[in-house]
């Protein structure tokens, strides 16, 4: 981190400055990773994706001697996936002299962090946060993300409804929050910028039970085609309530709906649901070791997140062993400098963090919770 250490007005006012300091037999031990995300909330099965991500990388990094000969370590930090919480975890990796984090998980708690983690000198990589406001025009200098923007999703999105779904009359919703309505906006856009009409856009509140209002607007619009911006828990209620109301349209979001408990919310009306998530990267072969470490723990490579959280793992691993160095201003400059071979492909980013490319690709839910490719 960065030479000045500030405390927390509370750790201050105790007085407990000296008992934050990691000796140097501590730090010689292991480096310690801050994996933040959610552990509590609506949408903690997110941060379970990317701390299976994680672990495993650490495990698999650890196996093969570490890092310059130093064990890595994880701390899990919970922020409910919350805004406000993103600045409260953010300090509290300050706090405990943590330089280096993967996460956060929500854009919106990691909007909210990332300047916390600039201003302190924290690399911060974030394998699934995917909001532009994340990085346009900020200037950051720590602050990375092993999975692509929602202007390149929303496109990806796009094009494929006009060019293969061609619907007829299409409904844009979504949750009013940063990562579900920006990544609805730019579908909107895409979607108009090529001649088809958005017949209703609108946000919903999360965390509601009944959105019989909006689906009014769907039949009375003879909407036949939905897409939604936004989480599982929001979307699993409009599957179920719309086949309850008797609309037929079909639904898509992104990778934020693509969650095996919207099963549970939707029922059988899950079932056809189109999403669009990170390329499969388990398909791979030369990711065959990862995946069977994965196996080998009883977890899932082929989730959302995993993949790009042990993406940003390797990474921050990388770029220590490159700058030759724990500081993570000069972990920063080499992973801006540099290329690296990952999961997810050739990993590189512009001057502002952002990948300089990332697939994302179409999948059919089912309602047993699989996804497979579109076809």
């Amino acid at each position: 981190m960065k030479q000045t250490f500030r405390l927390s007005p509370v750790l201050a006012a105790l007085g407990i400055a000296a008992g934050l300091t990691v000796s140097a037999g501590v730090q010689a031990e292991s480096i310690k990773i801050g994996v933040v995300g959610p552990t509590t909330g609506p949408v903690t099965q997110y941060g379970a994706m990317v701390r299976e991500g994680v672990d495993t990388a650490v495990e698999m990094i650890n196996a093969a001697g570490g890092v310059d000969g130093k064990k890595l370590e994880t701390v899990v930090i919970d922020d409910g996936c919350e805004p406000k919480q993103g600045p409260v975890a953010a300090n509290r990796v300050v706090n405990d002299e943590i330089g280096f984090v993967v996460g956060h998980v929500c854009s919106g708690a990691t909007i909210a962090a990332a300047d916390v983690y600039n201003n302190e000198g924290v690399v911060m990589v974030t394998p699934s946060a995917t909001a532009p406001a994340l990085t346009d025009g900020k200037g950051y200098e720590f602050i990375f993300r092993t999975i692509g923007r929602d202007d390149q999703q929303g496109p990806a999105a796009a094009k494929f409804i006009l060019n293969t779904l061609k619907p007829k009359t299409v409904a844009v919703l979504h949750d009013k929050q940063s990562y579900g309505q920006g990544i609805a906006t730019a579908v909107k856009n895409d979607l108009e910028k090529a001649g088809t009409k958005v017949a209703v856009f609108e946000g919903i509140n999360a965390g509601d039970s009944d959105y019989s209002a909006v689906i009014t607007k769907l039949k009375s619009n003879n909407v036949d085609f939905v897409y939604y911006g936004g989480y599982h828990p929001e979307m699993g209620l409009l599957l179920r309530q719309a086949a309850e109301q008797g609309v037929k349209a079909k639904f898509m979001g992104p990778e934020g709906v693509g969650n095996p408990d919207i099963n549970a919310i939707a029922g059988p009306a899950a079932e056809g649901m189109l999403l669009t998530l990170p390329a499969d990267f388990t398909q791979n072969p030369a990711n065959a070791d990862i995946v069977k470490a994965f196996e080998s723990k009883k977890r899932n490579a082929s989730g959302a997140f995993q993949l790009t959280a042990y993406a940003a793992t390797q990474v921050i691993a990388d770029g220590i062993k490159g700058a030759g160095s724990t500081d993570p201003t000069k972990v920063a400059q080499y992973l801006h400098a540099n290329t690296f071979e990952t999961p997810i492909g050739k990993t590189s980013w512009n001057k502002q963090g952002d990948l300089n490319e990332f697939e994302f690709q179409v999948f059919t839910w089912h309602k047993d919770g699989s996804k497979t490719a579109y076809k």
